[in-house]
C-alpha cells in the first residue's frame, strides 16, 4: 500500500513537471509504470519538489 502511493505520487510529480517543462523533462512509460516497473525520464528534476511529494505521501498527505 505505501509502495503503491509512493509510486503515485513520484509519477504525478514528475508528469506536472514535465508538464510546466516540456522542453527542460520527459516523462514516458508513466502509464505503464506500475505494471513494469519502470519509467523513463529525460531532462532536469526539480528534486526540492520532488522530495516534498514524497515526504507529503509518507506522511499521509494529498
Amino acid at each position: 500500500m505505501l509502495e503503491e502511493k509512493l509510486k503515485e505520487a513520484i509519477i504525478g510529480e514528475l508528469q506536472r513537471q514535465a508538464a510546466e517543462r516540456p522542453q527542460a523533462l520527459r516523462v514516458q512509460g508513466a502509464d505503464d509504470a506500475e505494471r513494469s516497473e519502470e519509467l523513463n525520464v529525460n531532462g532536469k528534476v526539480d528534486l526540492g519538489a520532488l522530495v516534498m511529494v514524497i515526504a507529503g505521501s509518507v506522511a499521509g498527505g494529498p
